[in-house]
């Protein structure tokens, strides 16, 4: 099953200045579930995990933080 990955920075007036790297990104994933895709993207981006909510049936919300910003992910099924 493909699997759609929306991550997007969480900004604070303190927060500093984000590179291009740090932009809003998307992509797929083939997965079995909403967990490998995540898994997946965890592992490829680099990224810790801060919290995961997988909601089956419907989209899957984390954050994750990498290069000192934190980031909301939307995991959802095309």
């Amino acid at each position: 099953m493909q699997y759609t990955i929306e991550a997007r920075p969480l900004t604070t007036e303190a927060s500093p200045r984000r590179t291009a790297a740090d932009e809003a990104s998307s992509m797929t994933i083939e997965a079995h579930d909403a967990g490998e895709a995540f898994s997946h993207f965890v592992r490829d981006s680099h990224a810790e995990v801060v919290s995961f909510h997988d909601t089956p049936g419907r989209e899957s919300i984390a954050t994750v933080r990498r290069n000192d910003a934190v980031f909301l992910v939307r995991v959802y099924s095309d």
